[in-house]
């Protein structure tokens, strides 16, 4: 295939891949199969690969990620980003009406929306293609997240249809859906660290991340509403958002046109209750004088637009008495307190227990047993206790202690300088952590023994069969056979038996065999060591190809390692210095598990660069960074996150942070350019 018709087949699958992605994200009516999709995706990548110089910025395969920002940068907004003034009330809502009648008369029509809970940002297009994403900031300016919001697949990286301005913003927010946020949740839960608290944080945390291809894993999602500017094409807002729609955007179903105020407090109250029917969050509507001339005419103030206002919703909040509290023990050692109520209804469903957080909150709130609290539901993972009903307390009412030892095996509980939570060290023999590593090690993302789930594991640890990984693999038919063990689900009445009959014993055993083949990324991030989640263990594996290697790094050799900051590389020492661990280690070793990359995975070209180290950074004209780090290492290199003294070159592009070339003079290490790289790769 010769360049011309390579690039004749790139905008045809890249045409065909746009349109897929719209109807999948946009307009959530996919046309083919997920693998259908993947099929065309790959072939583009391949295409791309194969024919470099005919990767165009705004292609589909941008969505992936792959680019790595330290430091975005700060952009002035062509337009002030105001915020919205706020309101509560009806009579807020009516006082703004008659602000609005008092400046341009009587005939106005306004377009309400939902009001979206995410991180709001600003995209430019410039003949049709999405050259800059600007978060709000302070509303004067704020940071190029460009990188991170193409890889959002909701989001055109190419305008469809041809009648969209030369150059404009669109403005909305970017968000976390419900689905999205739990399985991002369920997974910092596993790799040991806390749960964000609602879906908006999640969002602006990932958003703010440096790893862009970390960002599309988590499947952000966004959502338009106003296109700012004097030149637009439009008489109206709600025209405005019908032609952004055509162009590709995601615009909400549920703008409405209304007449009249009591159209607004029908699209208000209507809100109010079906909103826990979505799968996001919204936190209130926008109430916007449609007609962009009488925009013009009522203006702004210093800080908001007179023509709009937000209704928020007031947080869902009962009040219902504490009956007790209970401490619960995670995998990773840490104490939970969790408060048990009197039942109680709140945002559709019946509350009985939320969570205290830590010794904290519980001295701040100074709750006790036989409390009246409030509860609120915001997003959370579960509910929270936000105050305490200080007049109904019942006298004689004692402070409540968060406890010294752990509730479970007794252990002095420990806290780490600068953490709010307590951890019980008895890892070795607390019994839910013990069962909470035997879990998080069978788990799916990890050695994937999924025949062991439904409880099985607390029967083989109650039996004393197994109390670490290791035992898992000296488990025989014999011991398994007829085990069983009546329980109650969580949330449901009726109990249930977990019988050990021959096709589960054989199910379980087979199950365990087929895991010794799982790859030793995974392995390492199956051993559960705190902060060490799926995508540090990969970078670990890779880096350091064996186990061995790894146990030997010090921290100065962990903390070169992209990715790999202070607290991860001592979690690491941590755990590889324990004895106990070095051991378990061994007797997994024994049974078969991989503890070394398959060679075949890291392709090895040839020796050039062996034993020299590389930082990469910056922009380049002929390659991505992620080429150039590719061909460092198939050459035998290694590439590092920062610059230290044993650092052979810092490879330079444009648009490099100037602290890393301090760094590199100050440490004398060579700086060198794209095409110093290529005549270093050559002569070697």
């Amino acid at each position: 295939m010769n360049v011309s018709e390579a690039r004749d087949s790139i905008e045809k699958l890249a045409d065909e891949i746009r349109k897929h992605n719209y109807n999948y994200y946009v307009l959530s009516k996919p046309v083919i199969s997920d693998y259908e999709f993947d099929r065309l995706l790959q072939r583009l990548i391949e295409l791309e690969k194969a024919f470099p110089a005919l990767l165009s910025p705004d292609s589909p395969t941008q969505h992936v990620g792959g680019e790595i920002t330290k430091d975005f940068r700060q952009i002035v907004h062509k337009y002030p980003m105001l915020s919205l003034g706020n309101t509560y009330s009806e009579e807020d809502i009516r006082d703004f009406e008659e602000r609005i009648h008092k400046t341009i008369g009587y005939e106005v029509e306004y377009v309400c929306e939902l009001k979206f809970d995410g991180v709001a940002i600003g995209l430019t297009y410039r003949n049709g293609r999405l050259v800059q994403a600007v978060t709000r900031g302070d509303g004067i300016r704020g940071d190029d997240v460009t990188t991170n919001v193409k890889t959002i697949k909701s989001i055109p990286l190419r305008l469809q249809g041809r009648d969209y301005p030369e150059e404009f913003e669109i403005r909305g927010e970017i968000i976390l859906p419900h689905a999205s946020f739990e399985k991002m949740n369920e997974q910092r839960m596993e790799d040991g660290e806390d749960p964000f608290a609602n879906p908006r944080n999640a969002a602006s945390g990932t958003l703010k991340m440096q790893d862009s291809a970390e960002v599309a894993r988590r499947n952000l999602d966004g959502f338009f509403y106003y296109l700012p500017g004097n030149d637009l094409p439009f008489r109206t807002h709600y025209e405005s958002l019908q032609a952004a729609r055509l162009w590709g955007f995601k615009i909400s179903e549920y703008a409405v046109r209304c007449k009249t105020i009591g159209d607004i407090f029908d699209y208000l109250s209507t809100w109010d209750q079906a909103r826990h029917e979505l799968p996001y969050d919204i936190d209130g509507i926008v109430i916007k004088v449609n007609d962009i001339r009488q925009q013009e005419l009522l203006g702004f103030t210093a800080k908001s637009p007179r023509w709009a206002i937000a209704c928020k919703f007031k947080a869902e909040q009962v009040s219902t008495r504490l009956l007790s509290v209970d401490f619960q023990v995670g995998r990773t050692g840490a104490v939970t307190p969790v408060a048990n109520l009197e039942p109680v209804q709140l945002a559709g469903t019946v509350v009985k227990r939320a969570t205290l957080h830590n010794a904290g909150v519980i001295s701040t709130l100074d709750v006790r047993i036989g409390d009246m609290v409030f509860v609120e539901k915001g997003g959370e993972i579960i509910p929270k206790i936000i105050s305490v009903d200080l007049g109904e307390r019942p006298a004689g009412a004692t402070q409540l202690n968060f406890i010294t030892h752990c509730p479970e095996c007794g252990t002095l509980l420990i806290r780490t300088e600068g953490e709010a939570a307590w951890y019980c060290p008895n890892e070795q023999g607390c019994p839910p952590q013990i069962k909470g590593k035997l879990e998080h090690f069978i788990s799916r993302k990890a050695m994937n023994i999924d025949s062991l789930g439904e409880g099985k594991i607390e029967i083989l640890f109650d039996n004393g069969l197994v109390h670490n990984y290791a035992d898992l693999y000296n488990l025989t038919y014999d011991q398994l056979i007829g085990l069983e063990k009546t329980y109650e689900p969580s949330g449901e009445k009726k109990e249930k038996k977990i019988s050990f009959r021959e096709k589960t014993v054989s199910n379980i055993l087979n199950g365990i065999d087929a895991s010794k083949g799982v790859s030793f990324d995974r392995v390492l991030y199956a051993l559960g060591i705190r902060f060490v989640g799926e995508t540090v263990a990969k970078k670990l594996a890779f880096h350091f190809i064996t186990v061995e290697k790894l146990m030997e790094a010090d921290y100065d050799r962990l903390v070169e390692v992209e990715e790999i900051g202070e607290k991860i590389a001592q979690s690491i020492r941590s755990w590889f210095s324990d004895p106990q661990h070095t051991a378990l280690i061994g007797k997994l070793r024994a049974a078969g598990i991989l503890f070394r990359i398959d060679e075949s995975l890291v392709t090895r070209l040839s020796d050039r660069l062996a034993g020299l180290t590389f930082v990469v950074s910056g922009t380049f004209q002929n390659f991505s960074r992620d080429e150039l780090k590719k061909t460092i290492e198939t050459h035998g290199g290694k590439n590092i996150g920062s610059i230290s003294s044993k650092t052979s070159y810092l490879l330079a592009g444009e648009n490099m942070g100037p602290e890393k070339r301090k760094k590199a003079e100050k440490l004398g290490v060579p700086i060198i350019s794209e095409s110093d790289f290529v005549k270093i790769l050559l002569e070697n």
